[in-house]
């Protein structure tokens, strides 16, 4: 297995943690049984939207690994449902956000994956918007290694390299994050490691979901962003998910957990969060850089839809770094956007200044 890129467990850091999802048909079919076909209930009124990001266990299904490993059928997955969906007809959920629904989105998935030329890319793709990405390797590595001063989004990433899996709504969360939400760097760099990294990772799903959360094709309402704060507390308050990725955090104050900047420096002392020191400030400040954010893509937007949706990459990013200029944004280029984690940004850089820390 070491020789295909797998870690040896003997030597995983966190034993036990890589095991979540033990392969084979039997262990599929036994998790089938046990997630879909002894919930019945829970089946005809499962939403999506309604699940945790953040749950301590999976709060979904978990059979994603086992369908995209040939572990399981789609279709076996199918029929189940639609035994269960008959005994209680017209009372239960329904497309998109049912369990029947997240196989159609795959099928879906699939077919435009087929169908679309260089779908795993924006350059070439007919049906994407041209949006003028940075591209700051420092960034995407410190969204890789949980290093973004964000803890709701660095323990979704410490999970995701640990185990393999992380819920569907934190792929959401991280992936607006990297991209229009915060840091302004490519989807395609997102794409490629959450191949790499992801138990389940699908190609065509996988790029269909960077596509639709970046909003580069399939979805366009950029104006709505997730919160690197406000969206993992809706559904865990007390910031169990985050101490429990990131034990750096076991004893710190769930007032400031996910704000940890925020906290006065004594607190940081006290329980071993030092922000600078044993953890990173934020790389951005969130209200700022998405506001800007949204108006970069508003004009990546305006570009396309005023040349049939080809515009030139060089051109789009010409008229998105005119917006940001006037209105006191620094400019697209990577060494102006790195960011040392010791020290807060200052000058004309205002949508990307950090929060204080608690000195």
């Amino acid at each position: 297995m070491t020789e295909l890129g797998y870690a040896d467990e003997q030597n995983s850091s966190n034993p036990g943690e890589n095991e979540i999802f033990p392969g084979g048909e039997t262990e599929a079919l036994q998790r089938l049984n046990l997630t879909v076909t002894n919930r019945k209930q829970w089946v005809a009124k499962f939403e999506k939207p309604k699940t945790s990001p953040n749950a301590l266990q999976p709060d979904t299904t978990g059979l994603s690994p086992y369908i995209k490993h040939g572990c399981l059928s789609a279709r076996t997955v199918c029929h189940e449902l639609q035994t269960i969906y008959d005994l209680y007809p017209n009372q239960h959920s329904k497309p998109p956000v049912s369990l029947h629904g997240q196989l159609m989105w795959r099928e879906y998935n699939t077919l435009m994956g087929y169908t679309t030329p260089n779908f795993d890319r924006m350059i070439g793709n007919p049906v994407a918007r041209q949006i003028p990405w940075d591209n700051d390797p420092m960034l995407v590595n410190a969204w890789k290694t949980s290093q973004t001063g964000y803890p709701f989004i660095d323990a979704i990433m410490a999970q995701l390299k640990h185990t393999g899996w992380i819920h569907h709504l934190a792929r959401h969360a991280v992936a607006c994050f990297l991209t229009r939400g915060d840091l302004w760097q490519s989807w395609e760099q997102g794409a490629l490691y959450f191949e790499e990294a992801l138990i389940d990772a699908d190609w065509s799903i996988n790029n269909f979901n960077w596509q639709w959360l970046s909003c580069r094709a399939h979805f366009y309402q950029y104006f709505r962003c997730y919160s690197p704060v406000a969206f993992g507390k809706k559904t865990d308050p007390q910031g169990n998910y985050i101490r429990k990725w990131l034990p750096l955090f076991h004893k710190f104050p769930t007032q400031y957990i996910y704000e940890p900047w925020k906290a006065p420096l004594s607190v940081q002392q006290k329980t071993g969060v030092i922000i600078g020191k044993t953890y990173p400030p934020p790389l951005v400040e969130h209200t700022s850089a998405s506001k800007a954010n949204m108006s970069r893509m508003k004009q990546a937007y305006d570009a396309a839809n005023g040349n049939n949706n080809t515009m030139d990459v060089a051109n789009v990013r010409e008229a998105s770094e005119h917006n940001i200029n006037s209105t006191g944004y620094a400019p697209s280029s990577s060494t102006a956007r790195v960011r040392n984690h010791a020290s807060t940004t200052t000058g004309s850089d205002s949508s990307r200044k950090r929060p204080k820390s608690g000195k």
